[in-house]
């Protein structure tokens, strides 16, 4: 025999197909607990367990063997030593494969497990209730992480699980004579994720507390740090591969969040209808949903290359107020609306199914559809992508953008404090009701407009959009030419600051007649002449909202 750690080959006897013969259990997730230790127990596999989960499966009328008594050494420290045992991890690390270890094992009297199955204390749940101090730091699992690591490091012989979604595949495998190897491993695969995930969950906590212990200091020496962790790891699982990215010639897929924190959003939407989601479906789907839920009236968004051709809200007293709103923004600009993608933040109705049915739309996206809706555009409509947000859909708070060698992370732009009393009137007269209502759409429809954004409104809708420009003087034309006849009488809305007068000039001669913009340039004396000097009614709102 070789040298300790030093086996050849020719040592290993082959294993594939591994028969369940002992099992250990201990899982604070109980889901599927009972059903999985009754098909084990009816198959003659022998249970060993622990507390609570020991508990549980006695309870059910099946016979269980208790850690303690495997190891002879009662729990101790408030069950904080139990399972770190060798009588426990001789079992899960012994490697059958070698007659070495298994001759050792026989000496010892240590028995092997063929089937772990663990899940680890709450910790994430825990910090997400609100607790604090101690009763989170209780909630650190030390034995099970140990217990799944090297169930994981020992795939050859050892099934590790530690997701009940898994149990039905283990059920299947004891029926079939034991786990394989290619299990075992993508099993092990996911218990090392798992470990990881939890690991960064309890760095994360413990670098916020360090963070909020420390005294207050000059903002020279310490680095202001507004709610961002010391270690971000995204946390998602493959939902599907994609035909192709951004082009032809790009490989893509999408990934589902699963971050306990997460929210849902475009990747848990029903398909209801049409071809599979395109990546650039999805990165113009996202785009339309930001954009119909920045308002709290019913809203329709019609993007484009994740730009907005059209956005605007239901007008006051409509009869069926989301059909109004998707016939106003598609007026917009009907010839850049063909082949876009259409959100709404309301069920949408037959009344705008009937708007759809002429237009050719990649993507509709919606809370809900009315059922009759729902029928008329599958049946008419094959090719349109039908997606039903998730009925927990909710905005992400922050949002990450990936750069070469790291990660850009920003709190979301949204509106949440929103209120036109912090705006300042710098030139003109106060507007009236129907204009302060306009300026106030614009102000929230322009930050979804790629920069440099000049949006034109009348009526609670976008007439006219300038965007993505290099500068704000070609954005103002754009939006202009594009607003054509509609121009006059309409208000504008910049997403930062005109730095000199020429931009604002082009939207006065064109019949503009009130401006909001964030203000805060050093020729913002010469843009208010120019604003006075026309009889502009033009306001600072103190915030820009530049989106790139």
């Amino acid at each position: 025999m070789s040298a300790q750690n030093e086996y050849t080959p020719a040592d290993y006897r082959h294993r594939d197909r591994v028969a369940i013969k002992r099992a250990l259990l201990s899982v604070s997730d109980k889901t599927g607990l009972v059903e999985l230790a009754t098909a084990l127990s009816q198959a003659g596999v022998a249970l060993v367990s622990t507390g609570s989960t020991a508990s549980t499966i006695r309870s059910a009328g099946l016979a269980v063997t208790e850690v303690a008594e495997v190891t002879g050494f009662a729990e101790a420290l408030d069950g904080r030593v139990k399972t770190l045992h060798p009588k426990i991890h001789g079992g899960l690390l012994a490697d059958m494969r070698l007659v070495n270890h298994e001759e050792q094992l026989r000496e010892l009297e240590i028995e092997p497990f063929e089937l772990v199955v663990v899940n680890l204390y709450p910790f994430v749940s825990t910090v997400a209730s609100g607790a604090k101090g101690d009763a989170v730091v209780d909630q650190i699992d030390i034995g099970g992480p140990a217990m799944v690591r090297a169930s994981a490091k020992n795939y050859a012989n050892v099934a590790i699980v530690v997701d009940p979604s898994k149990y039905s595949e283990i059920l299947a495998s004891l029926e079939a004579g034991g786990t394989l190897l290619a299990q075992r491993r993508e099993l092990a695969a996911l218990a090392f994720t798992h470990t990881s995930r939890y690991d960064t969950a309890v760095a994360s906590w413990f670098a916020d507390e360090v963070e909020a212990a420390l005294p207050n200091q000059s903002s020279k020496t310490v680095l202001k740090n507004p709610g961002f962790p010391q270690a971000v790891e995204l946390e998602a699982d493959l939902l599907s591969v994609l035909r192709y990215g951004e082009n032809s010639h790009q490989a893509a897929a999408i990934y589902r969040n699963t971050s306990p924190l997460a929210v849902s959003g475009i990747a848990q939407a029903k398909l209801h209808n049409g071809k599979e989601m395109s990546y650039n479906n999805y990165v113009d789907a996202d785009a339309a949903v930001r954009t119909a839920y920045d308002f709290d009236e019913p809203a329709v968004a019609i993007i484009k290359h994740a730009n907005p051709c059209g956005i605007a809200i239901a007008p006051s007293g409509a009869e069926d107020p989301i059909a109004a709103a998707h016939s106003a923004a598609f007026l917009c600009d009907p010839v850049s609306a063909y082949g876009g993608v259409v959100a709404a933040n309301r069920t949408v109705t037959m009344a705008m199914a009937l708007n759809l049915i002429d237009v050719f739309t990649e993507v509709l996206i919606a809370p809900g559809f009315e059922l009759e809706a729902l029928r008329l555009l599958i049946d008419r409509k094959k090719n349109l992508r039908i997606l039903e947000l998730p009925k927990n859909y909710s905005r992400e708070t922050h949002e990450l953008r990936q750069i070469s060698g790291g990660l850009l992370v920003q709190e979301a732009d949204s509106f949440l404090n929103f209120s036109t009393t912090n705006w300042k009137l710098v030139s003109g007269a106060k507007p009236d009701e129907k204009t302060l209502a306009d300026l106030t759409f614009a102000w929230r429809a322009v930050r979804a407009v790629k920069s440099n954004a000049i949006l034109l409104a009348k009526d609670g809708s976008s007439i006219g959009i300038g965007m993505g420009q290099v500068n704000r003087v070609d954005s103002c034309k754009l939006a202009v030419t594009r607003g054509d006849l509609r121009v006059n009488g309409s208000v504008a809305a910049s997403d930062a600051f005109f730095p000199f007068a020429d931009g604002l000039e082009v939207l006065i001669n064109a019949g503009v007649k009130a401006v909001v913009q964030p203000g805060g340039s050093v020729k913002d004396e010469e843009v208010i002449a120019a604003a006075k000097e026309a009889k502009l009614t033009m306001f600072f709102t103190g915030e820009r909202h530049f989106y790139h």
